[in-house]
């Protein structure tokens, strides 16, 4: 068998603010860059962590969110010092980030700041948003960070500030349960439907069976999720769920 791997880079960046009109980078930088890695769905404990001296001052507004001081940044490293660093470490790997235009475009900004051989990322990675995935599995919900974290019951009370590194961290642990099928369903919408979206969901996510697949299984906190789902379904539906009757899936 081909044994495939799947490197993922799970990024999150910290400001020194956003622009109230335009682009949100215009006049801002970036303080603080935090990447974990993954390969075939589990973090190795490589990690991507720094924190940068702007040359200017952080704005108020985003202290009060991640708290991070002038005083604090003043001793740091440029972008320009960290930046080969920081390419070498996600280039050619999958950028995984929850809202990736705002981080992406400050990268993209940085890059072009400090006049880099390129100027935008997506020239040596590909970039998924875990904000899009989630709007197309929670439509019309909140789907921010905390609101996943609660959605999912993951553990943030260690987030009662902003950090890029345990964002990143938070985020692998969502993307995880997002991408394999653990999806918290509201029942005040049609559960026929949300069953139907459940099976659907995974059909599109299983491969052709070939000789040369890979075939990763859930671990047993996935299948134990995805257990509770069913049986929180066939308890509101009173029927099994299609899953169960289906003996070839």
């Amino acid at each position: 068998m081909n044994v495939q791997t799947e490197r993922k880079i799970i990024l999150d960046t910290e400001t020194t603010g956003m622009s109230s009109s335009g682009h949100p980078y215009e006049g801002h930088n970036i303080i603080e860059i935090g990447a974990v890695e993954m390969i075939n769905r589990e973090l190795t404990g490589n990690l991507f962590h720094v924190y940068i001296n702007p040359k200017r001052s952080v704005d108020p507004k985003a202290f009060e969110i991640h708290k991070i001081s002038d005083n604090f940044l003043k001793d740091k490293p440029t972008f320009s010092e960290i930046v080969d660093d920081f390419v070498d470490f996600i280039r050619n790997s999958e950028l995984i980030i929850h809202n990736a235009s705002f981080d992406v475009g400050f990268i993209n900004h940085e890059l072009s700041r400090i006049e880099y051989s390129f100027c935008s990322i997506k020239k040596i990675c590909r970039i998924t948003d875990t904000l899009k995935i989630a709007r197309s599995l929670f439509p019309g919900k909140k789907n921010s960070l905390d609101a996943l974290c609660d959605r999912y019951h993951i553990d943030r009370s260690k987030r009662s500030v902003h950090s890029a590194i345990l964002d990143a961290k938070i985020l692998s642990e969502i993307y995880k349960l997002m991408t394999g099928g653990q999806i918290s369903f509201n029942f005040d919408h049609d559960l026929e439907k949300k069953e139907n979206f459940l099976n659907q969901y995974y059909f599109q996510r299983k491969r052709k069976r070939t000789r040369e697949s890979l075939v990763i299984y859930a671990n047993s906190k996935e299948q134990y999720c995805h257990e509770f789902i069913l049986n929180t379904i066939e308890k509101k539906i009173g029927k099994k769920t299609l899953w169960r009757k289906n003996k070839n899936f």
